[in-house]
């Protein structure tokens, strides 16, 4: 007969997150999990196999809250220029609000773990790739209404705009001054018109 767990799977996924956001995958412990995620070793390994395996299951879940949040910004109406500006200012108080300036979770990810792992390697292109599809739908309604320019092929955009994300989650690591954020947004809302 299974056990039943004795723990909420959503609240160890987003205290996974936090621990591994904090130290990256390679700085946390087993220890560091058992400690930060209030469960036992024995109920670690039997519901999460491994520390890999947990790490693939918080991105996972870090994507998908990630994702309801930039489509809740796109299916709340308004232009397409201001739904692009809304989501770029959301992304920028994000990181400001930050004390640890942790960054991104999924851009670390990205950068630590991606080029030795292929399954975190493909998380990591998939979430780019629907977030960089999300940035085109928006670009390419706003091209057929007038509002952003034609001069420059909507799947370019996108790609330009999202690499802008990617720029300013990593310079979120190391500043928070919030003028270099509005230069930035103010020049890559300028490559729209």
């Amino acid at each position: 007969m299974a056990r039943t767990k004795d723990f909420d799977e959503t609240e160890v996924l987003n205290k996974a997150i936090a621990i591994f956001w904090h130290k990256g995958y390679n700085g946390t412990s087993m220890q560091d999990l058992v400690d930060g995620l209030g469960i036992s070793r024995s109920s670690l390994y039997d519901t999460y196999v491994d520390k890999h395996t947990l790490f693939v299951k918080a991105l996972e879940a870090y994507q998908c809250a990630g994702s309801a949040k930039l489509c809740g910004i796109v299916n709340s109406g308004g232009s397409a220029k201001e739904t692009v500006k809304t989501l770029l200012e959301y992304i920028i108080g994000e990181l400001l609000g930050d004390r640890m300036q942790k960054g991104c979770f999924m851009v670390n990810a990205e950068v630590e773990i991606a080029p030795h792992d292929p399954e975190v390697s493909k998380l990591v292109c998939q979430n780019d790739q629907q977030v960089e599809d999300v940035f085109y739908q928006v670009i390419k309604k706003g091209q057929e209404s007038g509002e952003i320019t034609n001069r420059q092929d909507a799947r370019a955009l996108a790609r330009f705009t999202f690499n802008t994300i990617k720029g300013l989650r990593v310079t979120a690591k190391s500043t928070v001054d919030k003028s270099v954020f509005d230069d930035i947004i103010r020049l890559a809302l300028s490559a729209l018109d």
